[in-house]
């Protein structure tokens, strides 16, 4: 219920001074960085990114933004998609129960609805050509991005021969799917190798499921962390493509395991590319 009361009576931004109304002008211009993208984004990693401890308190601040929007589309004389729907549970992949207004005559709508609804509302966000003009026109600038001389240095980083973490790590996470959620008895490989001649540490087939996992040791540097992102959206990409050609159905999913915590400095990076990040995962195994 407290969900449904955040669309109804969150105020706009610009119209007071409340933590809120605060932390709603911090996060629509990380929502305009992800509409860019064309990338959702999940109440935790939004929260970290804000500095906020407990991912809930964001239904408040969304409420804001949607109806910060919608103040401005009337201002406009035209409708500005409701942004805020790019944040999505972990769970469900949806957003706050309350969010739907499109299903009020259905009592109880079914997640079918929901996710049809839901990638609706995703196509007009991404098509909004009007983005870089509601950030000005609400007196925001655009979300710092990750610094150029990081990209550049990921860029010239040479890694060197295989190292035994790299290689412990990727029989940890071969025999220990559970942990990420993929199914025990999954038919796991590792250096599964693409068509583009990459190859992927570790990849679990179960079903019409497959797995492509990416992983960086503790000893692996920033460079290094940035480099496994963009590998995974390389990664990403080319499995949905040679699946296509094949004419095969499949949920295929892309993630990076790191054996240390994702650097503070790249949770903006992990965010725009809306790339999963599993972290400490050698403790975890041991836990």
């Amino acid at each position: 219920m407290a969900r449904k009361k955040t669309a109804v009576y969150a105020h706009p931004m610009d119209e007071g001074e409340k933590l809120y109304q605060q932390r709603a002008r911090i996060a629509l211009p990380l929502l305009v960085r992800q509409a860019l993208a064309q990338e959702q984004i999940k109440y935790d990693p939004l929260a970290k990114e804000m500095g906020m401890p407990n991912p809930r308190n964001l239904n408040f601040v969304l409420g804001s933004v949607g109806a910060t929007l919608e103040k401005l589309g009337a201002r406009w004389g035209e409708r500005i998609p409701p942004i805020q729907s790019l944040v999505v549970s972990q769970g469900s992949g949806l957003p706050g129960a309350g969010f739907f207004s499109g299903f009020a005559k259905l009592e109880k709508p079914t997640r079918q609805q929901l996710e049809a609804k839901l990638k609706e509302y995703h196509a007009d966000i991404f098509a909004y050509p009007k983005w870089l003009e509601v950030l000005p026109a609400l007196g925001l600038s655009l979300a710092e991005t990750v610094p150029s001389d990081m990209i550049e240095a990921a860029r010239a980083f040479r890694g060197g021969p295989e190292s035994e973490h790299h290689k412990a790590l990727k029989d940890l996470v071969l025999n220990n799917p559970r942990l990420l959620g993929i199914p025990v008895r999954s038919k796991g490989e590792l250096e599964f190798a693409l068509p583009s001649a990459d190859r992927i540490d570790v990849f679990f087939t179960s079903g019409r499921k497959q797995f492509g996992i990416e992983v960086k040791s503790s000893i692996s540097g920033e460079q290094d962390i940035i480099r496994g992102l963009f590998q995974c959206v390389k990664y990403q990409a080319v499995l949905d493509a040679w699946r296509a050609t094949e004419q095969i159905v499949a949920d295929i999913r892309v993630m990076l395991v790191l054996d240390r915590h994702l650097p503070a400095t790249l949770e903006k990076l992990r965010n725009t590319l809306g790339v999963r990040v599993e972290e400490n995962f050698s403790a975890r195994a041991k836990a």
